[in-house]
């Protein structure tokens, strides 16, 4: 029996999710597929951009069919989403020259930030572009290839991120959304909706870059060849799509001014809608949001989901080892211990500066710190303070926000780490800031299904996704615990302040 469905596909930092959902936002199926991340040296993150971006994608949606039992002609519209913002320099058949750059967590271009804003000056980048450099920045990663891999810079037709990529391959077209692109500092200017020349000079011709459209939008059709990579039928139609940030911003409701989404995945990723396109601060980054006449704030730690699974890995191996024998899961385990440990974490602080920071620091120099240890300390106080320590990051982005006239009046809570408790309660406590949490946390390919959904004309408009969700739960902060975290928060903040200096001075020699 036929179905008319939308797929979508999300390609993450360290797996692919796909979902098939029907016309009224029911999941029919879903799919995941892990991969790597690839750290060549200390500060440098990568993906194999042939195995892992496109790969993942014909595998996933290959599955979603045979997981579904349904035919390729039941997909009406397919939409996808990846991280970024990244670079992948490709040839004029899509072909990458190299493994892909990835988004902040990559802070290999610390020179060529500084020799921008040496060339144009920090206040024309930020006032050109709404934005400061920092490691999110893809024009001086595009630089750092014209200099050290110059054989690499020359052969490329594209500078693409994984999004673009992916619907090349797919279409044909090599298009970005504006969302994506506003996230391409200095590159774009989220004003005129363009490709900005002069901040562009030098570095790259802008002929080289994606053509712009809105992420609902066509970017073209399934070719012949991409149909038998990935099992959908030829013809059928894709979306621009999106940075998963935004896809997943989305698939919860995000839409209207004041909504902020605040994303737990490899890293923690915030969105605030807003409609002053006016509200910025050099800490944080501003972008056109996903549709016509939107706007938004955005700020992302550089760690998350990555620090957590760091912490399983290094210090409760034999947890990983009980649950790959049938046992209960490590993280379980860890998140009991942490809930064993008192709020504050026996004193505790976790600076989570473990691949430099991005917002609200900016300081791709910045090292990670455990800081008040004792003997009386237990492991579970440990991972209590490092996922209080990103809570407290969290809360100094809710007071910037606050602060330039912003305050966000609803978060939205996504991603993994809203299934760990203590971790989700945490950050409320820390922050003093409810979060509600939507009752499908699909991700971002949930939302990628509702783009192509919008493109074909099923949804009557972006607000539409909340009947697709329905209504979730409510993270209340514990009022009685503010006078407990603020002297940690305060401490929390003065840390950095301290120690920066020999932060830069291990990174000088290479630490």
């Amino acid at each position: 029996m036929s179905q008319d469905l939308v797929m979508g596909i999300d390609v993450g930092t360290y797996e692919t999710k796909g979902v098939l959902v029907t016309a009224e936002g029911a999941v029919v199926a879903t799919e995941v597929k892990a991969h790597t991340i690839i750290f060549p040296r200390a500060g440098w993150a990568e993906h194999d951009a042939e195995s892992t971006w496109w790969g993942d994608v014909a595998a996933i949606s290959k599955a979603l069919l045979a997981t579904a039992g349904v035919s390729s002609a039941d997909i009406k519209g397919l939409g996808v989403s990846a991280i970024g913002p990244d670079v992948l320099p490709m040839d004029e058949n899509f072909q990458p020259l190299r493994n892909g750059i990835l988004y902040g967590v990559d802070t290999r271009a610390v020179d060529e930030i500084a020799e921008m804003n040496e060339r144009f000056g920090e206040d024309y980048i930020f006032n050109a572009c709404g934005n400061a450099l920092s490691s999110q920045a893809t024009a001086p990663k595009i630089l750092w290839i014209k200099k050290n891999e110059p054989e690499v810079y020359e052969k490329a037709r594209w500078f693409v991120d994984a999004t673009t990529f992916i619907v090349a391959r797919l279409t044909g077209r090599v298009v970005v959304d504006h969302f994506s692109a506003g996230s391409h500092h200095p590159s774009y200017d989220p004003w005129k909706r363009q490709w900005n020349e002069e901040l562009n000079d030098g570095i790259v011709e802008t002929s080289r870059l994606p053509e712009l459209a809105w992420s609902h939008e066509i970017a073209g059709e399934v070719t012949a060849w991409a149909a038998k990579e990935t099992g959908l039928l030829e013809g059928t139609p894709v979306t621009v799509g999106t940075i998963d940030a935004g896809a997943e911003s989305l698939s919860v409701g995000v839409t209207q001014p004041g909504e902020m989404m605040l994303m737990y995945g490899s890293t923690i990723f915030m969105i605030q809608v807003t409609d002053n396109d006016q509200a910025r601060d050099k800490r944080l980054w501003v972008a056109p949001y996903l549709f016509p006449g939107t706007w938004c704030l955005l700020a992302g730690m550089a760690t998350s989901g990555a620090l957590t699974r760091w912490f399983r890995d290094s210090f409760a191996a034999e947890l990983v080892a009980a649950e790959e024998a049938g046992g209960e899961p490590a993280y379980a385990v860890l998140t009991k211990e942490a809930g064993e440990s008192s709020p504050g974490a026996g004193g505790v602080i976790v600076l989570p500066y473990f691949s430099g920071e991005r917002t609200p620091i900016n300081d791709p120099r910045a090292k990670g710190m455990i800081f008040g240890l004792s003997l009386t300390h237990t492991r579970g106080d440990l991972f209590r303070a490092t996922l209080e320590g990103m809570g407290h990051g969290i809360k100094q982005h809710v007071d910037m926000f606050t602060d330039i006239g912003a305050p966000p009046h609803t978060i939205q809570a996504v991603g993994g780490g809203t299934k760990n408790p203590v971790w989700l309660q945490g950050v409320s406590d820390i922050s003093g800031v409810p979060q509600q949490v939507a009752p499908l946390t699909v991700g971002a390919s949930y939302g990628d299904a509702f783009l192509a959904a919008l493109a074909l004309g099923w949804a009557s408009g972006p607000e539409a996704i909340r009947q697709w969700q329905g209504t979730g739960s409510v993270i209340t902060p514990n009022a009685d615990l503010a006078d407990t975290y603020a002297p940690l928060h305060e401490a929390y903040t003065a840390l950095y302040q301290a120690t920066k200096d020999q932060m830069h001075k291990l990174h000088e020699l290479g630490y």
